[in-house]
C-alpha cells in the first residue's frame, strides 16, 4: 500500500522540493498553499508524471484555525492514513519588537506556529492509533539564534522548536517520530530580489533530501534536530 505525506506550503521553496521528491519516491501527496493557480498548475504537473498516485491540493490560509481544521478533515477523508506530516508553511516579516507594525506578531504566530499546532492535533490521533508516523516541523536557525530585525519571526520559530520538543516527548512511546528541521538562509521567494549570489544560500532540494534520508533511517533511530546552514555561514 502506498504511503501519503501531508505538506503545508507545498507550491514554493522547501515545500515544493519536498513534494517533488516524495512523489518521485511513490508517495501520495496532500498539500496546501494560498495561491490556487499555483496549486492547480503544480498538481497537474505531478499528475502528468505520476498518474498512478493520488494528489489532494487545496487553497488554505493556514493562519485560520477553522480553515486548517477543515483541510485536515478533507485529507483524512480522502486518504486512509497519513504517514508523514511536514509543517512547512510560514511567513517572514522583518522588524523589531518595538518597531514592527501592529499585527505582525499575530500574523507570524498564527502562520508559523498555530497552523502547525492545529494541523498536528488533527492528524496525530490516527498516527498514535496505528503506532506509526513521522512529523517534521520546519523551524529555522532563527529557532536557536536571535538576529537583528528578526522580531516576531524569531519568537515564532523559537516557539516552533519548543512545540517540536514537547511533541517528541509525548509521542516517543507511541512509535511516532518527531524532528525539528532548522535551515539557515534558503534560496526561496523570501529572498526574491536579493543581490547576494546563489552560493550564499541553501538549495531547497538539499533540505528535502536531508529530510528524506532521515525518514529512511531504521525504526530504532530518530534524528531529533537538524541544523543546516550555507557553507559560508549565516547571513547578516
Amino acid at each position: 500500500m502506498s504511503k501519503t505525506v501531508l505538506i503545508t506550503g507545498v507550491t514554493k521553496g522547501i515545500g515544493k522540493a519536498l513534494a517533488e521528491l516524495f512523489a518521485e519516491e511513490g508517495f501520495n501527496i496532500a498539500g496546501c498553499a494560498r495561491n490556487e493557480k499555483e496549486l492547480n498548475e503544480f498538481k497537474a504537473e505531478l499528475w502528468n508524471k505520476y498518474e498512478n498516485q493520488r494528489f489532494l491540493f487545496a487553497s488554505v490560509d493556514v493562519s485560520d484555525k477553522v480553515a486548517v481544521q477543515a483541510f485536515a478533515s478533507d485529507v483524512l477523508t480522502e486518504f486512509d492514513k497519513i504517514d508523514i506530516l511536514i509543517n512547512n508553511a510560514g511567513v517572514f516579516i522583518p522588524g523589531t519588537i518595538l518597531g514592527e507594525d501592529d499585527g505582525s506578531f499575530e500574523k507570524q504566530i498564527n502562520t508559523n506556529l498555530a497552523s502547525a499546532y492545529h494541523l498536528t492535533r488533527e492528524i496525530l490521533p490516527s498516527m498514535k492509533n496505528r503506532k506509526y508516523g513521522y512529523v517534521f516541523n520546519i523551524c529555522s536557525t532563527a529557532s536557536i539564534k536571535a538576529y537583528p530585525n528578526g522580531g516576531s519571526y524569531c519568537i515564532s520559530k523559537y516557539a516552533m522548536l519548543g512545540m517540536t520538543k514537547v511533541l517528541r516527548e509525548e509521542l516517543k512511546d507511541h512509535n511516532v517520530k518527531v524532528t525539528a528541521v532548522m535551515p539557515g538562509a534558503t534560496l526561496t521567494d523570501s529572498w526574491s530580489g536579493t543581490d547576494l549570489p546563489a552560493s550564499r544560500f541553501i538549495k531547497p532540494k538539499d533540505v528535502a533530501e536531508t529530510i528524506w534520508n532521515v525518514f529512511c533511517l531504521s525504526g530504532n533511530t530518530v534524528v531529533e534536530e537538524i541544523v543546516i546552514r550555507p557553507q559560508l555561514g549565516d547571513l547578516g
